[in-house]
C-alpha cells in the first residue's frame, strides 16, 4: 500500500490535498472560536459555538492525522531525518499540551486574560506547524 503511494502519480498529491483540507478545517474552526472569545460575534453564545467549532476542529485534526500518518508511512526514513518534520512533531506536542492546559483549567468558562493568551498561543503554534509542514519539502 505504501509503495503505491510513492509509485502512483496522483496518490501522494491527493493525500496531501486531504491533509491540507483537514488542517484547514482544524485551524479555521480554532480561529473562529478565538475571534468569538476576543469579542467578534458577541451575540453568539460561547459554549454553543465552542461545541460546534471544537467538534469540527477535532474532525479536521483526525483527517490531518490519518493522512499525515499515511504520508509518513510512505517515507519514514526521509521524514525522520528532516529537521522541519522533527520541529513539526514537537510543535504538535506543544499544541496538545496547550489544549490540555486550556481545557484542564476550564478556560472556556473563565475567558480571562490567560484563556485569551492560550488561544493566541494555540493559533501561533498551529501556524508554525503549517510553516514547518511546508518546509519539509525544502529541507
Amino acid at each position: 500500500m505504501f509503495a503505491a503511494l510513492r509509485s502512483h502519480l496522483w496518490a501522494y498529491p491527493a493525500l496531501e490535498i486531504v491533509h491540507i483540507c483537514g488542517i484547514a478545517l482544524l485551524l479555521g474552526n480554532l480561529v473562529l472560536l478565538e475571534l468569538r472569545v476576543f469579542g467578534l460575534g458577541a451575540a453568539l453564545p460561547v459554549r454553543a459555538l465552542a461545541r460546534l467549532s471544537l467538534g469540527l476542529a477535532a474532525v479536521g485534526f483526525s483527517i490531518a492525522a490519518a493522512s499525515g500518518l499515511l504520508m509518513f508511512a510512505s517515507q519514514p526514513a526521509e521524514l525522520l531525518a528532516n529537521r522541519a518534520f522533527t520541529l513539526k512533531m514537537l510543535l504538535l506536542l506543544a499544541a496538545a499540551c496547550n489544549a490540555g492546559w486550556f481545557h484542564g483549567r476550564a478556560s472556556l468558562d473563565k475567558l480571562d486574560g490567560l484563556a485569551r493568551a492560550q488561544m493566541v498561543l494555540s493559533t501561533l503554534i498551529w501556524l508554525a506547524v503549517l510553516a514547518c509542514g511546508r518546509w519539509i519539502a525544502y529541507l
